[in-house]
């Protein structure tokens, strides 16, 4: 389950939904924390760096491992990304072509990390890690996602929180957002990466360096916003959360007039895309989406004909250094397990 598809009030102190929901809480909770203690992890022969999160929905994955992957590439590594490939049709394990596929086949955020490096869809993250290795020359692993699933061991596991939406209610699927008990996921954890401006994750980064977890933080910035400064806008966002969306476009002096929410990893229609353009042209706005969104919403003719503005975002370590401070750990990690 996805932001786009929560409930709200996983997002607002507990109240009678979430208690009425404990029951079913407890028992999940009980098989996730136990999935994560004693899953039968198997170990890739490459190095693996897990990029995961505490809550359904988004919080910054991606953009955490395309950042990851650039400094990985800096560092003279070959990265290779693996993703379950959500919101795709693809069911056998198969490399990412940016030229072939699109994202009804493979999924948006695969699309965009195989813009950066070679990118595995599969179920199976051990087959999928030999598949980087083998096929693609990879000599590292990036899991987006998959820190629960407990199928393959990694040597870092970097947990994302959102400074704004934090935890949530801080309860379990389905009383809340988390999709174990908190103190499960960072008992496996090896550090925390705080993303953006709030005090929402304050509790979760003192929890995780009370546990002796090390806190990175990191900020998402917007590349060439000037060109949206003063304009009307419709803007429009089928992501984990659209409103934080939104809100970076107001901050950048983006006038949002309008504004449509669909749900995470929408497969955008041509009478979604007809509706949109009508929209804006009544009113004269210019339509903004998200990268994410924009591979999904040009998969037709139509939609790629139509004119739309896309925020592109990069996120940046905050200080810059922390990114090969995390993979130094990853890689140190990796030379205990293979020497043992």
């Amino acid at each position: 389950m996805s932001f786009g598809e929560a409930p709200g009030f996983w997002w607002r102190p507990s109240g009678w939904q979430a208690a009425l929901l404990s029951p079913a809480a407890a028992l999940y909770g009980g098989v996730a924390a136990y999935r994560l203690d004693h899953g039968a992890r198997a170990k890739a022969s490459l190095p693996v760096l897990c990029i995961g999160n505490f809550t359904a929905g988004g919080g910054g994955k991606t953009p955490t491992a395309l950042a990851l992957g650039r400094e990985a590439i800096a560092m003279g590594l070959r990265p290779g990304f693996l993703s379950r490939g959500h919101g795709g049709t693809a069911k056998t394990p198969l490399l990412v072509d940016p030229a072939r596929h699109d994202a009804a086949t493979v999924g948006d955020e695969p699309l965009l990390l195989a813009g950066l490096a070679p990118t595995a869809i599969v179920v199976d993250r051990q087959r999928g890690a030999a598949l980087l290795g083998d096929e693609a020359g990879c000599d590292l692993v990036v899991m987006d996602d998959g820190f629960q699933s407990a199928r393959l061991r990694p040597d870092f596991a970097l947990l994302v929180i959102d400074a704004v939406r934090g935890l949530g209610n801080g309860r379990v699927i389905p009383a809340g957002p988390l999709r174990a008990p908190f103190e499960s996921q960072i008992r496996h954890a090896d550090a925390l990466l705080v993303v953006g401006d709030g005090q929402a994750a304050d509790w979760a980064a003192r929890q995780a360096e009370t546990a002796g977890k090390p806190v990175f933080t990191a900020h998402l910035r917007p590349l060439a916003p000037e060109r949206l400064v003063g304009r009307r806008c419709l803007a429009f966002a089928g992501i984990a959360d659209p409103s934080k969306f939104y809100r970076t476009l107001s901050a950048l002096g983006a006038d949002v007039v309008a504004s449509r929410d669909f749900p995470d990893h929408h497969p955008f229609t041509d009478d979604d895309r007809r509706s949109l353009a009508a929209a804006a042209r009544a009113d004269r706005l210019t339509m903004v989406t998200t990268r994410k969104d924009a591979v999904r919403f040009a998969m037709s003719a139509e939609g790629a004909d139509m004119p739309l503005e896309v925020l592109d975002v990069e996120l940046v370590f905050t200080p810059t250094e922390a990114a090969e401070t995390i993979l130094a750990a990853m890689l140190a990690s990796y030379r205990r397990r293979k020497s043992v």
